[in-house]
């Protein structure tokens, strides 16, 4: 199923002036979400992202599926249970983008943890979660946790806890559903405002689309319109002149990437630091990444950057848990920013607000989704979707089954579960002769696609020739077909940020094909010399975003 920028146009003059069953607002975790339980029910969904698909908090998360142990501090007992068992269900449906990840919670003399609250809080968390027997906590000396991690603050070490947390690529986890959602019979368009909404009696009934590529607008009716914008919803309820009651308090979180060769972490680690936060420290593919702030944040939501501030705040929480690496600035490759929609609660800070979520529903009918949390993106839709069809069937439009995505593997993840990834890669790499493609190639491919494997497979065939023209290797070519044809990239920052990573977690990779990836798609898209500019302009602020503090760039 070719889900294709070029394919764009076709999607906006399909459904305007249509009437769906369900508008989407918001091309995130949550619409994507949505789109998937809205169209495997048989509603027929559109939805519409301002920015990239993925563009906001959905690609600027801890990357990790986690079920929030620290929430239980909080006592948010239902929430740590209910999400801590979406984990796995996450990492079932999707073996590719998602991977068990033990994590070490070392703890000190004076520190946020005890031996003793460790061990329990650890024990509730494995009930609560319903962790399996094989991923269950441990509890480690002093000497045990040292030889599990070496670079931990040997004094005051008293022992650590041991525990499973799942780590993810958050954007390609929400491109793969939202790719799964097209398969179904879902629509999807990114770089298309909802401008405003259209009203009949009082009962909002529509929405009127920007393309913001070329200016066009477009009307388009749905029966039910579900703001699933994260940290717009506000914006869109005001809109709707329904922003009343609980509303959105934004949260900025900021992650620093720093090589192996400086930072040589071989075991994740969550740690707590001098002013009782909690922060991640997560090795991933030679580098090691740290984070996160928690502030909070009135600026503008769709580019949230790095302060000196918080950069030397994370800088300083590396030194204090790990003192023997001595980390500087020098040492940042990359960065990234991000902002957490929470729902607002009067007296305390970012980093105590609940990531619960909630439905709201406004006088015209307009349905929000806020607060929430990656690992729950799937129960979070189905609970949109239980209120969406109930309403539905109120008013007379027929009755809908239930969710079927429990146990539906989203596009990628047909390999038949996690047990059988590691075969299903075996079998990749034995094909990759027939291909022209190197086993290392073949095995990097297979892990990153998954089942989609086959796809770049086939294109190698295809387009040996182009890589020898616009001289780009066939490892750098096939993606950027792929993230052209199949995942509706629209610019490079598409794909060099959210469709590879890259400019996270291999900058270097971006500066060397940067120019030759932007030729290659200024030919392949019809760019003019105009919109060449503009989006290579585009991409270079976003790799200065990543390494240079925001209050330091006009220096």
């Amino acid at each position: 199923m070719k889900f294709s920028g070029k394919h764009r146009k076709e999607v906006l003059n399909k459904v305007t002036k249509q009437e769906l069953d369900v508008i989407v607002i918001g091309g995130g975790i949550t619409g994507a979400g949505i789109a998937l339980d809205g169209t495997t029910r048989g509603l027929s969904t559109v939805v519409f992202e301002m920015q990239d698909f993925a563009a906001g908090t959905s690609s600027r998360s801890t990357k990790l599926v986690h079920g929030g142990l620290r929430y239980l501090k909080q006592f948010e007992v239902k929430m740590v249970a209910e999400v801590g068992k979406e984990r796995a269900i996450v990492y079932e449906n999707g073996p590719h983008v998602t991977t068990p990840e033990w994590m070490l919670l070392p703890f000190h003399t004076g520190g946020t943890f005890g031996a003793f609250t460790t061990s329990i809080g650890l024990r509730v968390y494995d009930f609560l979660a319903g962790v399996k027997k094989s991923e269950r906590r441990k509890m480690f000396s002093r000497e045990e946790t040292m030889k599990k991690e070496p670079l931990v603050k040997q004094d005051g070490l008293k022992g650590g806890g041991y525990y499973v947390e799942y780590r993810t690529d958050d954007a390609r986890l929400t491109i793969e559903v939202m790719k799964e959602a097209i398969k179904h019979g879902a629509k999807a368009v990114n770089y298309a405002k909802v401008d405003n909404f259209i009203y009949k009696d009082g009962k909002v009934c529509g929405v009127r689309v920007v393309d913001l590529l070329d200016g066009k607008e477009y009307e388009v009716y749905g029966k039910k319109i579900v703001n699933a914008a994260g940290p717009w919803v506000d914006t869109l309820r005001e809109k709707d002149n329904s922003k009343k009651g609980k509303v959105l308090q934004l949260s900025k979180g900021v992650h620093l990437v720093i090589d192996q060769k400086r930072f040589p972490l071989g075991q994740a680690i969550y740690f707590d630091t001098p002013d009782g936060r909690m922060v991640f420290a997560i090795p991933r593919g030679g580098k090691t990444y740290v984070g996160t702030t928690d502030t909070f944040y009135d600026k503008d939501a769709a580019v949230p950057k790095m302060t000196s501030e918080d950069r030397t705040y994370i800088i300083n929480a590396i030194n204090y848990m790990f003192p023997t690496v001595k980390i500087t600035e020098a040492d940042i490759e990359s960065s990234w920013a991000g902002v957490r929609p929470l729902i607002y609660e009067e007296g305390k800070s970012a980093s105590e607000i609940s990531r619960k979520d909630e439905i709201w529903t406004s006088e015209s009918g307009l349905i929000t989704i806020a607060g929430g949390k990656l690992t729950g993106y799937r129960k979070m839709a189905e609970m949109v979707l239980d209120h969406v069809t109930a309403v539905l069937q109120k008013e007379g439009h027929g009755s809908y089954p239930t969710t079927k995505t429990k146990h539906m593997p989203i596009s990628g993840g047909h390999v038949g579960g996690s047990k059988q990834f590691p075969a299903f890669i075996a079998k990749k790499v034995q094909d990759a002769t027939k291909f022209g493609l190197t086993a290392e190639q073949a095995e990097h491919f297979a892990k990153f696609y998954g089942s989609n494997v086959d796809v770049l497979f086939e294109l190698a065939n295809e387009y040996k020739d182009e890589s020898e023209n616009y001289n780009l290797p066939l490892d750098v070519l096939l993606p950027l077909v792929y993230a052209i044809e199949f995942e509706m990239v629209a610019k490079p920052v598409d794909f060099f940020v959210r469709r590879m990573g890259a400019v996270f977690f291999n900058i270097e990779w971006v500066y060397k094909w940067k120019e030759a990836v932007i030729n290659y798609m200024a030919v392949k898209l019809n760019w003019s010399e105009e919109e060449q500019g503009k989006y290579t302009i585009e991409l270079e602020n976003a790799l200065t975003d990543a390494v240079v503090p925001v209050d330091q760039q006009d220096k």
